[in-house]
């Protein structure tokens, strides 16, 4: 089985779906470098781009359009001005036109070059597309690919077409692998082992500064979260309520960059009302401004996004554990939790229905949390299983396909029960656990396979249903 880094699923993306539009995107870009390795671009005539099932089904809502066209026309969703995403997608439908892997213009036209095919799915998987490029003499390359969560793709032929397989020096490919690791090595903090995994893919240091990357990340986007009003986009009117919430607790207090801003919350009046109500406005923040095209750290999907910031904000800002070891080590762990759900269930809501996303970023965060409040090993995997067993069977259901309701709320609802977990946890004699963490993994997919399909991501059961919507 493929070991995969905990930066593959802590990661920097852009909103508002990691599996509807940064997998659409990651394909697209995938499919250029294809052309170029198979032919050239200077040889395409046209190029084509379905999308079925639950791509196609909530595609407009997740901007799953706009990441193939953007993919096609050569942008990097980690380098592009989102301030400049409408006008670009603008540019394109209104020219009519694409400039195929940012090097040919080449005619494209909405609806004809592109099409949401939400009449059929393929088997592979539910978040399926096709591309097509049709080249001067006439003769076409086709490829399938497949968006299966947090960004990652796969196409038939291969299971992971993202990165080469790697294998790491103690591969844990499930908890009991960390248990036993763990107890061969000595280690009593489960960041020293994966400390020593990450080696395959870069040293220590350079770990450590990714880490550090992604904390300073998480703080912009949560600052840019509780600095910005209004209504987000889609139709559906939802308004921005972060901002409101941090002025309320902040009161007449100014600050001038997100630096003074966060000291400023660390100083703020600490009461149990006032803690909770800081939890929800990080995450908030945060998905607020991935609904808006903004840039987030993807963890380990954009739905679920908001959930390990808003935890590690809150130890940041209201408990002692306050040093950069300590956020370097809640991500390690955060993440390698990540990758036991990736490899044994799904982390896509397409396959696993929403449990997959908060469920899962849930149980990351619950762990990194108990790791730096000085839980021992068996007390770190407890917490995710905790947090985890309570997310069993949460459906996927957003009105009107968006990542906006019930989305937006259940990333607060994650954060909190993630912070439970890891209290119970802590007060908690692992060894006399009921389920193993393993067993709840088993058990989420499980559910994921016997959970109707209305319930996965389509806007064909829940919420997405019940509540009626006119079209804008």
């Amino acid at each position: 089985m493929e070991s995969i880094s905990v930066f593959e699923i802590i990661k920097v993306g852009i909103g508002p779906s990691s599996s509807h539009t940064m997998g659409p995107w990651n394909a697209a870009a995938a499919f250029i470098r294809i052309i170029k390795r198979e032919r050239s671009i200077e040889e395409v005539k046209e190029v084509f781009l379905e999308f079925f099932g639950s791509l196609a089904k909530t595609g407009i809502g997740h901007g799953t359009d706009i990441a193939g066209m953007l993919g096609l026309n050569g942008e990097d969703f980690k380098t592009i001005n989102t301030s400049k995403i409408d006008e670009k997608i603008d540019y394109i439908k209104s020219t009519q036109t694409i400039n195929l892997g940012g090097e040919k213009v080449i005619p494209f036209i909405y609806g004809h070059h592109l099409i949401l095919n939400m009449k059929k799915s393929l088997d592979f998987h539910p978040n399926g597309m096709i591309f097509r490029a049709v080249f001067e003499d006439g003769t076409e390359l086709v490829q399938d690919f497949y968006s299966v969560g947090g960004g990652f793709i796969a196409s038939q032929e291969k299971n992971s077409i993202q990165k080469q397989c790697v294998r790491t020096l103690y591969p844990c490919h499930k908890a009991s692998d960390i248990a036993k690791y763990c107890e061969k090595l000595g280690f009593d903090k489960i960041s020293d082992l994966i400390f020593m995994n990450e080696e395959s893919w870069r040293t220590q240091e350079e770990t450590r500064q990714e880490a550090l990357y992604i904390w300073q990340q998480i703080k912009e986007c949560i600052y840019k979260g509780v600095n910005k009003e209004g209504i987000l986009p889609g139709g559906l009117n939802v308004s921005r309520r972060a901002a409101g919430i941090n002025r309320k607790l902040l009161g007449d207090k100014i600050y001038k960059n997100k630096d003074e801003w966060f000291q400023q919350v660390v100083d703020a009046e600490e009461n149990f009302t006032n803690i909770n109500k800081w939890i929800a406005c990080f995450a908030l923040a945060v998905n607020e401004e991935n609904a808006s095209f903004g840039r987030i750290i993807t963890a380990p999907t954009n739905g679920a996004s908001g959930v390990i910031p808003a935890v590690l904000m809150y130890a940041q800002a209201f408990t002692p554990f306050t040093n950069e070891d300590d956020i370097v080590r809640f991500l390690l762990v955060a993440g390698e939790i990540g990758t036991l759900f990736k490899k044994n269930a799904t982390i896509s809501a397409a396959m696993g229905g929403c449990q997959a996303e908060i469920g899962v970023s849930s149980a990351m965060a619950a762990a990194g949390l108990t790791e730096i409040l000085g839980g021992s090993v068996g007390q770190v995997l407890m917490a995710a299983e905790i947090a985890m067993e309570h997310h069993l069977g949460l459906t996927c259901d957003p009105i009107k396909g968006l990542v906006q309701i019930p989305c937006i709320e259940r990333n607060t609802m994650g954060a909190m029960k993630a912070i439970t977990a890891a209290n119970i946890a802590l007060e908690s004699d692992p060894t006399k656990a009921k389920v193993t963490l393993d067993e709840v993994i088993l058990t989420m997919w499980e559910t994921a396979q016997s959970m109707s399909d209305r319930f996965k991501e389509t806007s064909e059961g829940g919420l997405a249903i019940a509540v009626n919507v006119p079209e804008c």
